[in-house]
């Protein structure tokens, strides 16, 4: 009642050789698929180094204007006259306009590094 059920050898060789373009195709995936998960995990990890510096610096930027705030609050009280109010009042503009070009320049080449630190520039 048995038979024999044989199949041709062209046939197992083609069916051999699908199964390893298979077998390749499934491993380069697997290859590439790792790759994408380290790409996005070092990805993240620069992001998140960029994002805390941006962070410490804005902290020291705000920390700074508070206390040339602060220093411009105590010389305008301190002051003996109108003039002298108004010279008070003209430096600390003048440094104050200077600090937030630096600041501005100083956070956008935060913003423009790419990932590893270096700059798009």
């Amino acid at each position: 009642m048995t038979s024999k059920f044989d199949i041709p050898e062209p046939m197992r060789d083609f069916a051999d050789k699908s199964v390893e373009h298979a077998r390749k195709a499934f491993e380069d995936y697997l290859t590439s698929a790792h790759k994408a998960v380290d790409s996005l995990e070092t990805s993240a990890q620069d992001a998140q180094a960029n994002a805390r510096e941006f962070g410490e610096k804005a902290i020291a930027m705000a920390e700074e204007n508070m206390t040339a705030s602060f220093d411009f609050a105590s010389r305008m009280v301190n002051a003996t006259s109108v003039e002298e109010m108004l010279k008070v009042q003209s430096d600390f503009l003048e440094r104050q306009m200077a600090t937030i070009t630096e600041h501005s320049k100083t956070l956008a080449g935060l913003t423009g590094k790419k990932p590893g630190g270096s700059d798009t520039a």
